[in-house]
């Protein structure tokens, strides 16, 4: 790709890895990807075996219920096959919510946040009240957020809760900090609609994670998201679901189009959520793998990870992150995530997903080369 006229705009998603080979003037096969935190173990070979299996039922169209796809995750989560709604991606479902959101006074917004949250809630006319990370500090399971009162405690006594909504992410992207069932419990009584994106949340394994999925039924206020593509590394399939009371669901069906989960989608969908051997590999992976690259990244000078309960870190740069980033992809061939689409960041935070040993200690050294000569 040598000679790409260099690009005049920054992308506000990971992973864009034309952009990246645009600027290390390379193939996009040979970029690094440290930018979209996917699980660099998978695709699982369930779900490659799925694909194959599906090819031949692409010359139809897709069970408009994905009855199998729902009886799958409904055998995951113990929850009725009515209460979920499968999904072109976490993504599209978060379109819906938002619309819901939108029909309420305000929509209370836990910021620095994921870029697309704002983008569904500004289509449909939000109003949104931003709520900053650093008031926001509540306990975690494991001591991850520092335990103080939310800023949002004032709204459990104020007569406007009830019509106004609440859209937090957990863990919180892209922090990575993990908010308890026990933070979370108190604003689902004080707001009319409370949704909840779980995105990295099946990267804590049963007894650390704290989804809130099982409250759903006791709660009709209550949606969850959940992702299908990161921890079975599927971005190209684009597969989620939501999950939240079966009157909710049917008004989403009535405003969605039709076929919104391609048929080999649905059929990844329905056997990777059985794949018990891959979310064991995964997590055994990842909770040797995470503190390991914490630990190296902190000890490059100049850095400073943030302690995560998903499967990437949050780290500050005493240099301007956009060059760093430019550098390293000059240079190396490698895409670390800037953190310009998220105003409160600016220009001095970067987020890494965590990879293979091999691939986090060639990130490892370049950033150590490249830091220290300052290029």
């Amino acid at each position: 790709m040598a000679g790409a006229s260099m690009p005049v705009y920054r992308p506000s998603h990971g992973g864009n890895l034309v952009w990246a080979a645009s600027l290390a003037h390379c193939s996009p096969a040979a970029i690094l990807d440290f930018s979209a935190s996917i699980n660099p173990l998978g695709p699982p070979p369930s779900a490659i075996a799925a694909i194959q299996a599906a090819l031949g039922e692409v010359n139809a169209y897709p069970d408009p219920t994905y009855s199998q796809l729902c009886h799958a995750i409904s055998n995951f989560h113990h929850i009725p096959p009515e209460w979920i709604l499968p999904g072109n991606g976490s993504a599209e479902l978060l379109t819906w919510a938002c619309r819901e959101l939108a029909d309420l006074d305000k929509t209370y917004l836990l910021t620095p946040a994921f870029s697309d949250y704002q983008r569904a809630l500004k289509a449909f006319g939000a109003v949104v009240e931003e709520c900053p990370l650093d008031e926001f500090r509540v306990p975690s399971a494991e001591c991850r957020v520092p335990s103080a009162v939310s800023p949002l405690d004032w709204l459990r006594h104020s007569p406007f809760a009830i019509r106004s909504g609440l859209l937090l992410n957990n863990p919180h992207n892209p922090t990575g900090q993990l908010l308890t069932r026990e933070a979370i419990a108190p604003y689902l009584d004080q707001f009319a609609l409370v949704v909840v994106d779980e995105a990295f949340m099946d990267f804590l394994p049963p007894g650390e994670d704290h989804s809130v999925i099982d409250w759903v039924q006791q709660y009709p206020n209550l949606v969850v998201l959940r992702s299908l593509t990161k921890f079975y590394s599927l971005p190209g399939l684009r597969l989620g679901y939501a999950i939240a009371h079966p009157e909710r669901i049917q008004r989403w069906q009535q405003w969605r189009d039709p076929w919104s989960v391609n048929s080999l989608a649905a059929a990844v969908g329905s056997v990777v959520l059985q794949d018990t051997a891959f979310q064991q590999q995964t997590w055994d992976w990842l909770a040797t793998m995470r503190p390991k690259f914490e630990h190296q990244l902190a000890r490059i000078p100049g850095l400073q990870p943030l302690t995560s309960a998903a499967n990437f870190f949050l780290v500050q740069s005493d240099r301007s992150v956009p060059e760093l980033q430019a550098t390293l992809l000059k240079h190396d061939q490698i895409l670390i995530r800037d953190c310009m689409s998220f105003p409160e960041l600016g220009d001095r935070y970067f987020r890494v997903a965590v990879r293979t040993a091999e691939e986090n200690q060639r990130l490892i050294d370049a950033l150590s080369q490249r830091i220290g000569n300052r290029e």
